[in-house]
Formats: structure tokens, sequence, C-alpha cells
């Protein structure tokens, strides 16, 4: 199957709007919001009439051939506060749940802070968000995404997204999406040795594992914790190191999505032409 790469648009308007913003910028995926990112009660997007994005992207002739959606930011299935968890737990589920409904192949999630209380004690918790939210949507995978580190976030070394996802009853759907802004800033600098960066994913993770790749350069150093993306090129990681990384198996079949400011406003179509000629640097 033919690599994909794209970038996050708005969805703002509906599922045939979010098609075509994709289209603009070139992109053969798109990762979107299904609801607000920083709202508890907001409504889906509009499908316009649409049964989901496979009508959508047939009746425009769109180049979109996956959409991924991120869940929103105020999600921390981690917390140790039982009416944020509740909270937390219920958004989720109602995400894939709508996700499958419309024909998103995978969610990317952030884990979440656990608040002091410990990993080991939050892990069951975790794998119980989880295993309910899977439920809602027998065909939509769930993705963590590693964080960048900060205070007590879960999920910036591999060790822990493994622990998680060999806690969850069916881990056949679940994967990692690779953030290489996070995984520099966490204290990963790859810059010199990218194989060996590329070869502790392949020894700490499962097989396979890294279904997408957030393609980020860096506006912070590497350590400093601080989820800070750049354009590509334009930051302290460069062209070269992202390149060589996201060529190195195994990341080499992973979807690439953008999350680049661009001009302001989210990847521009000649940022989808760098990444898909970093791609096919190999």
């Amino acid at each position: 199957m033919t690599r994909l790469v794209g970038g996050h648009v708005s969805a703002a308007g509906g599922i045939r709007h979010a098609v075509e913003r994709g289209d603009a910028i070139g992109a053969s995926v798109i990762q979107i919001f299904s609801n607000s990112p920083r709202s508890w009660k907001a409504a889906p997007i509009s499908q316009e009439g649409f049964a989901g994005f496979g009508d959508a992207m047939d009746a425009t002739g769109s180049g979109v051939r996956r959409v991924v959606s991120h869940v929103s930011y105020l999600v921390n299935i981690a917390s140790p506060d039982r009416e944020l968890y509740e909270r937390s737990v219920r958004v989720l589920r109602e995400t894939l749940a709508f996700c499958g409904s419309i024909g998103v192949s995978a969610a990317v999630l952030h884990v979440g802070s656990h608040r002091g209380a410990g990993f080991g004690t939050r892990l069951g918790a975790i794998s119980d968000a989880i295993n309910s939210a899977l439920a809602e949507s027998r065909s939509v995978k769930l993705l963590l995404e590693n964080s960048a580190g900060a205070g007590d976030s879960v999920g910036s070394s591999f060790a822990e997204l493994a622990t998680i996802i060999g806690k969850v009853d069916e881990a056949h759907r679940m994967g990692l999406c690779l953030d290489t802004q996070h995984l520099f800033a966490a204290g990963c600098d790859y810059r010199d040795e990218p194989a060996a960066a590329a070869a502790r994913i392949a020894d700490e993770l499962p097989t396979g594992i890294v279904q997408a790749i957030h393609l980020n350069d860096s506006k912070v150093q590497p350590g400093s914790h601080l989820d800070r993306h750049e354009n590509l090129g334009a930051g302290s990681i460069g062209i070269e190191a992202l390149a060589a990384l996201i060529c190195e198996e195994p990341l080499a079949k992973a979807d690439v999505i953008l999350e680049t400011p661009g001009d302001g406003n989210g990847p521009r179509r000649e940022d989808v032409d760098l990444a898909r000629r970093m791609v096919g640097s190999a």
C-alpha cells in the first residue's frame, strides 16, 4: 500500500470542506478534529448530507484517501480526578463512535497527565478507558501519541506506551502516532543518529505499532519538554534528520501527517510537497 502524506486541516463547515482543504494542500491523508478540541459539549462536525467521508471524497473526486481524527485536548484518561476522568472517558467514547459512523479510520489520543498520582497507579484506569472506548466502534483504531514529557504527562517514554498497549484487551486495534517534535523535546536528540532512535522504537515497542507520524520540526531544543511545532527546516531538528528518521524501519510504512504552523493556518501545499520528497528520499 502506498504511503500517504498530508496534514491537519480545519473541519469548519463540515466534511466536504475538510476534504476540499485537504485537496488544496495536496494531501492524500488528512487529520481533523471531529469536534471542538477545547470544548466538552461541542457538536460533532456537520456531515452536510453525506453518509461519511467516503461519500464526500467520491462526490468531489478528492485525492484524499484516509481521514484520521485527533481527540480533544481536554481529554485526560490518566487523571486521578474522578470527575475529569469520567468526562474524559465519555468524550473519548463519543469520539470513537462518531468517527466510526463517518468513516474515520483512526483517532489519535494524548493519554494525559497523572497529576502526581504516578503512572503505575493510573495504569488500570487508562486501560479501562481505552477498552470502553474501543467497544464503541469496531472500525476505528486508537493511536496513542508520544508526549513531550512536560510535568506529569504520560507517554513520553516508549516503555509507558508499550505498557499501556499491553494492558488493552484488543491490543491489535491499538497503534502509535509518533510525533517527531515531541520525541525531540522529550530528550531524544536524533540529529546525529536517527537510526539509533529508530532502533529504540523497534526494541521497545511491538512490531508494526507505528501507524502514523506527526512530522514537525521544533521551535525548542532537545530535552525542553515543550510542545512547540515549527515548519520543516525552520527549527532545531532540520530536514536531513527528520527525513532520515521517518525513512528508517520501523517508521518507513507509517502515513505522514504535518501539524506545522505554515503561515499561521496550518500546513501549506509547499509543506506537503516537501514532506513527500522527504518520504521519497529513502
